[in-house]
């Protein structure tokens, strides 16, 4: 009788062992300040991606990923959370992630996964601490630095030698290298890369010295564009500001002057580098360990950001640099990797959790903004989303962005500007054409032929705010454009 007990008691521990073998791991890679169209598979024209490519040639790039507040702590909380950052209220860089909000890495820790975080998690800036949900968290305060970082590790502070991305990525190679092959894991990556202030590892220094980098077309061009957006040229965010230190090696302001311009462009180009270098080495751990097509793999940016256009040096706007992120994802069994995906819709920062959860058989979340793309990838969802709304919140910190309420369509942007106390907005509106107008070169609001795209815009744009639960849409009041630079400790 005990030898049977025995048997069953085995049989069903290799039952339960087998279950979770087949649940996929997931590894997420989430770069800092990440445009959209920095990488070989996006389209850059100097920038070579080779492993990050490789991802998108055997998985699913979707084009057009935005993300719903372009600010690191918000952006990230609602990857996280699948919410706006209206309802998981990290509004600014300064906010912790709530303790007791829900996101898919504790759903999945709390459904048998091995959980870790490696890198910047940035919710909290002076706060380093594990965080609910990963066995293994290892973060540092701040915004890091490219060399020498001290991180937290299990609560002994110390400063690890050598260049972030590869710290990190060491760091998670190790931690996958140690997990149980017979129980799923996530790993999370938080790379400092591309932020600023900008420092390439030693050996990519050099990499971009003979681009020529000139200023965007649309940099001096604002005529047709609010007030806000000229007043902030000589501000900390403008295009004739410090441009992160650059300046001071490069003083002249003359628009055919763009040698400070062009140092920090090829720079920010240096950093992606390594980080394509961490993917590859993250691609063979796992090949390694024959776990590769049993990983889904996701990369993207949290936000994106404006290198010149329209005169800006930053992100928070809704401009399309800012907004508009990559996102590529790897799993087979989420797309034959022998026939790679494009995907055209809309896609937000919010879907990543319930598609993630989706496609690990996990719990859904419930009461979020956010919805699943593994039915769209897979075939079709007619109900797929058409537009989407964007929103900021003027910082006392950073006083150089207005509050900023927008929707997007496929085809047509809308953006305002609320004064924060309902009184009419501070400043000129914008409305463009995306599809015709790519590049956001023509403000249409004051052109009469567009009075009823206008009214039709701003009417789905309260719809969207009924359906996300803004219809008291609390704000700051602005204060107006600052000429002051901000406290170094935050920059």
């Amino acid at each position: 009788m005990k030898k049977i007990l025995m048997l069953i008691v085995l049989s069903w521990l290799g039952f339960s062992a087998n279950l979770h073998a087949q649940k996929p791991n997931v590894l997420f890679i989430l770069c800092d300040d990440l445009r959209w169209d920095t990488l070989g598979c996006t389209g850059h024209p100097h920038i070579k991606t080779p492993a990050i490519d490789k991802l998108a040639a055997s998985g699913v790039n979707f084009k057009n990923t935005f993300c719903t507040t372009s600010l690191c702590s918000p952006s990230r909380a609602s990857i996280l959370s699948g919410k706006y950052a209206h309802a998981h209220t990290v509004v600014n860089n300064f906010t912790e992630y709530p303790e007791n909000l829900k996101n898919f890495p504790g759903v999945l820790h709390d459904s048998g996964y091995q959980t870790a975080y490696f890198g910047k998690w940035h919710m909290g800036e002076e706060n380093d601490n594990p965080r609910p949900g990963f066995d293994t968290f290892i973060t540092h305060k701040g915004q890091g630095k490219y060399f020498d970082t001290e991180f937290n590790i299990a609560g002994n502070r110390k400063i690890v030698p050598g260049y972030y991305t590869n710290v990190v990525t060491n760091m998670a190679t190790d931690w996958i290298g140690k997990t149980d092959k017979n129980k799923p894991w996530l790993c999370m990556i938080g790379h400092k890369a591309p932020h600023s202030f900008y420092f390439p590892e030693p050996k990519y220094t050099h990499s971009f010295d003979k681009v020529e980098v000139p200023y965007p077309d649309t940099a001096f061009k604002l005529a047709d564009k609010p007030e806000w957006i000229k007043q902030r040229l000589n501000t900390w965010h403008g295009i004739y500001g410090p441009l992160f230190d650059y300046r001071k090696k490069f003083p002249d302001a003359r628009p055919e002057a763009v040698k400070d311009f062009a140092a920090m462009i090829r720079s920010y180009w240096g950093t992606i580098l390594s980080v394509d270098d961490s993917v590859g080495l993250l691609v063979k751990e796992l090949e390694k360990r024959g776990e590769l097509d049993r990983t889904i793999i996701v990369f993207m940016g949290d936000n994106g950001l404006l290198n010149g256009e329209h005169g800006m040096v930053d992100k928070r706007t809704m401009h399309e640099p800012s907004i508009r992120i990559p996102l590529i994802v790897r799993y087979p069994k989420l797309t034959d990797t022998k026939a790679p995906k494009k995907i055209d819709n809309l896609v937000l920062t919010v879907d990543l959790a319930p598609s993630l959860l989706e496609l690990c058989d996990a719990p859904k979340l419930e009461n979020i903004h956010g919805k699943s793309w593994v039915k769209m990838v897979q075939g079709d969802d007619p109900n797929w989303r058409k537009s989407f709304l964007y929103h900021y919140n003027y910082e006392k910190q950073f006083p150089y962005t207005p509050n900023v309420r927008g929707v997007r369509t496929d085809e047509w942007k809308f953006i305002h500007y609320p004064h924060g106390d309902d009184k009419p907005d501070r400043h000129l509106a914008e409305l463009y054409n995306i599809k015709n107008d790519p590049e956001e070169r023509v403000n249409l609001i004051k052109d009469p032929k567009y009075a009823g795209k206008i009214g039709e815009l701003k009417s789905e744009l309260g719809k969207l705010k009924l359906e996300l639960g803004l219809e008291k849409d609390v704000m700051p009041l602005d204060l107006g454009i600052g000429t002051a630079l901000p406290d170094a400790k935050i920059r």
